[in-house]
């Protein structure tokens, strides 16, 4: 299609054609980078708060549980937490923890096993630092107390479930 500059005495009907032409051309160049743009927000999910709390005990193999709430777009959760530690493990120890749940698309994202993200956790003072992900994506970044003796919670392998 060839547009020609037709003679009119205004000249603004060939003026609004090729206003409308470079309009509708600029919205298709641009539209899939705002479809981009919506799904890489819809991918990277709504965020949450955790609070949880979990008892470990064991002699070399240690066995830990618990329960929390995942507090999600104003609803609160119940869960189960679960999970195995192998190794040295030797003691009994109870720990609480809070912190905040980003990459939620729905709540149920939150169930699963999850593993340490770069150093995992991270100790001090009776105190303890992780980030961990699951294999939805959802990660957890969580700090908390523990009390007791044992040498260490390890989160990895941390498994939870909606009630």
């Amino acid at each position: 299609m060839t547009m020609k500059n037709l003679p009119d005495d205004t000249g603004s009907q060939v003026d609004t054609t090729r206003r409308h032409l470079v309009g509708g051309l600029c919205s298709l160049l641009f539209a899939p980078l705002a479809v981009g743009a919506a799904e890489a927000s819809a991918a990277a999910g709504s965020s949450g708060h955790i609070a949880f709390r979990i008892t470990r005990a064991g002699l070399i193999v240690g066995v830990g549980g618990g329960t929390g709430t995942l507090t999600y777009l104003g609803k609160n959760y119940p869960l189960s937490i679960g999970g195995i530690s192998l190794g040295a493990t030797i003691g009994i120890a109870s720990a609480d923890f809070v912190g905040r749940v980003r990459h939620l698309r729905r709540a149920s994202d939150i169930a699963g096993t999850y593993s340490a993200i770069g150093a995992g956790l991270a100790a001090a003072g009776g105190g303890a630092v992780a980030r961990l992900r699951n294999s939805r994506g959802v990660e957890l970044e969580v700090s908390g107390k523990q009390v007791g003796f044992m040498a260490s919670i390890d989160l990895s392998g941390l498994r939870i479930r909606l009630k």
